[in-house]
């Protein structure tokens, strides 16, 4: 059986047609499956929508956060509930084309453990959300030693990738490159980024420069060597500036170098400040991670987990597993 996760956040609109869809599609290839929904704490009617399609189809199960937690810990979330022997992570908008699922799972029963999505286009964006995303990627894959350039959320795992990744015990975790890390027999199938047909995307410019900013530094530590380079350039300028002043000083052709004085003053506070910053942003994901809360925080599930468990809520245990 498959486990198709799908995280939701605030697509009331998506909810049935995304459940009819990939339902329509794997039941056509003769696959056995599970629908995952994972409501990211949304606003709209989203978990309603999903307890409707959960009544009307048995392969449909619904987890729902006690708020938002974001996009990661939503897919975290359904491969902790999955129960297939692989498992897919499938945006809930349509923009990946879901009849991959099939292709995906037929390389999978080849052998395969890891099938990632790439894209071969980003489909229709601004020009600054593509010109921010290229080089966050850029970035991504200078730091990690992996070539992201074309990465996507849509994969498919085998189980033991799956509780490979569900084993590691990090808050701020970066699905996208993680999956990637682990290694296990790997390929790749391609897909064309399609258009929303309801709503919009959820992704402002502000909150992918976030979302890049917690990903570089949860899986890298390259930024900590910015403090480093911008030590040794200081250092350089001194010594530039220190071997000037004192030629000027024994040919007796000094003068009161006040501006100078005070740019130095300037640029030296400005990497000093540069450099705390950068430090005391690694220190408070350090903080985040010593207090051992969990990622997220179930607070209610429906369809078969829920006739399981005959309304006995999960929160408790399920809490004390992601410590």
């Amino acid at each position: 059986m498959v486990s198709v996760v799908i995280p939701a956040y605030n697509e009331e609109g998506m909810i049935a047609k995304t459940a009819a869809t990939i339902s329509a599609i794997l039941t056509d290839a003769a696959i056995d499956y599970e629908l995952i929904f994972v409501n990211d704490g949304s606003r709209d009617s989203t978990w309603d929508r999903i307890r409707k399609a959960a009544g009307e189809n048995p392969a449909v199960r619904g987890v729902c956060f006690s708020r938002n937690f974001g996009k990661e810990a939503a897919m975290f979330a359904g491969m902790y509930y999955a129960k297939g022997a692989c498992c897919v992570v499938i945006d809930c908008d349509l923009q990946h084309p879901p009849e991959k699922i099939v292709e995906m799972y037929r390389l999978w029963e080849q052998g395969y453990e890891i099938i990632e999505a790439v894209k071969t286009d980003r489909g229709k964006e601004s020009f600054l959300h593509t010109l921010s995303a290229r080089c966050f990627y850029k970035i991504i894959s200078e730091v990690t030693g992996i070539d992201m350039s074309r990465a996507s959320d849509f994969k498919l795992l085998d189980r033991k990738a799956v509780n490979v990744l569900l084993n590691m015990k990090e808050k701020n975790a970066f699905f996208r490159a993680l999956s990637s890390w682990i290694g296990f027999r790997t390929t790749q199938v391609e897909f064309e980024v399609r258009e929303r047909t309801v709503g919009e995307s959820k992704w402002s410019t502000w909150s992918l420069i976030r979302y890049a900013v917690s990903n570089v530094t949860a899986f890298s530590a390259a930024p900590m060597q910015i403090v480093t380079v911008l030590g040794i350039l200081m250092l350089c300028a001194s010594l530039v500036l220190g071997v000037i002043s004192l030629y000027q000083k024994f040919m007796g052709t000094a003068l009161g170098g006040f501006t100078t004085v005070i740019i130095i003053q300037l640029f030296t506070g400005s990497i000093i400040m540069i450099s705390l910053g950068i430090i005391g942003y690694y220190i408070s994901k350090i903080y985040e991670e010593i207090k051992g809360r969990p990622r997220y925080v179930v607070s209610e599930t429906c369809g078969e987990e829920e006739k399981k468990n005959k309304g006995e809520k999960k929160t408790d245990e399920h809490l004390e597993e992601n410590l």
